[in-house]
């Protein structure tokens, strides 16, 4: 099974949100990236979508975006990103999901060859952005809500890869040491982090590579020329 990662598809959900807006590089966004996905993924394959897929605010409204992905080859993992306002009931998300898609909420998603996990984090202290009251509470419930999936995810997963998927950056080059790092580096079978939501100009923030034995990626779609981004799934040692 190949694991592919793709982030912030920010699919129109029914709203008038032309992505051009942010650059010409984002024009024909989606046909370019499920091009690609048509082209490189088979069926045994697993996609992993790690938030802001659809512009919708209500689950119905973002059905099409979602039976749109279903229809694609492969497994789909889908996480919360901050602009799915749709995502409200993972209840009522999961009986309207099609065959062979998972969401992850505060569990994990076992298939097969490896397990996936996480959270969609949130601005971290010193991240350089002002940081409000309600900002640091929802920070230090998303501390909370990754280490349940965390947990979930090891109950399950045995000697097989555990693959983190976040949607806000976990860490920044400048700040390595953050309450997500903290609680991943507790966990010693967790090697491989993925996350998205830094576009454009935002993209030189991010941090690429290992950090305390942690590989992490950006998967962002404009970070990756709206190509998905292939996973080399790390075996942990026996």
């Amino acid at each position: 099974m190949n694991c592919f990662v793709i982030a912030d598809l920010h699919m129109s959900g029914g709203q008038n949100k032309p992505m051009e807006v942010f650059g010409m590089n984002w024009e024909c966004h989606i046909e370019r990236i499920f091009a690609d996905w048509k082209t490189r993924v088979g069926e045994n394959d697993c996609v992993l979508i790690p938030g802001d897929i659809s512009w919708a605010m209500y689950l119905d409204d973002a059905m099409a975006d979602i039976d749109a992905i279903g229809k694609l080859p492969g497994k789909k993992v889908l996480l919360r990103g901050n602009h799915d306002y749709w995502w409200s009931s993972v209840a009522q998300i999961r009986a309207k999901l099609p065959e062979n898609m998972y969401v992850v909420q505060n569990d994990a998603v076992d298939l097969g060859e490896f397990v996936v996990c996480g959270s969609r984090g949130w601005l971290v202290p010193g991240c350089g952005e002002t940081m409000t009251e309600k900002d640091m509470k929802v920070y230090e419930r998303e501390c909370i809500r990754l280490k349940l999936s965390l947990d979930a995810a090891v109950r399950i997963a045995g000697s097989r890869p555990v693959i983190v998927m976040m949607h806000y950056p976990p860490l920044y080059p400048s700040l390595t040491d953050t309450g997500f790092t903290r609680i991943l580096e507790s966990f010693p079978i967790i090697k491989q982090v993925v996350y998205g939501h830094l576009h454009g100009k935002g993209i030189a923030a991010k941090f690429e590579g290992e950090h305390h034995a942690i590989s992490y990626h950006l998967t962002s779609c404009d970070a990756l020329d709206f190509r998905l981004f292939q996973l080399p799934v790390q075996k942990n040692e026996k």
